[in-house]
């Protein structure tokens, strides 16, 4: 991985870090640090999810590539915050 994708997935990471912790209602107990981690890690298995099925190539913008993003994201930040929240 070059230089420009490694910036490129910490851009996306924080964009899907950030819309995932806003879907997920009420407070959450983690850092930025944490969403931009959960964001990054939710944009690539989201990736690879979508080019599983066979959406992630499309023409014009990948909605449900986002969608299944978001979702990922959503779905980390809601364990992460209950886990944290046991402690």
């Amino acid at each position: 991985m070059e230089i420009d994708g490694i910036i490129s997935a910490i851009v996306i990471g924080i964009v899907i870090g950030v819309l995932g912790r806003l879907v997920v209602p009420g407070r959450q107990r983690i850092g930025i640090l944490w969403t931009i981690v959960v964001g990054i890690i939710a944009a690539l298995i989201g990736s690879a999810l979508a080019a599983a099925f066979g959406v992630a190539d499309t023409k014009g913008v990948d909605w449900v590539e986002w969608l299944i993003q978001i979702g990922l994201a959503a779905l980390g930040v809601t364990a992460l915050d209950r886990s944290k929240a046991r402690r």
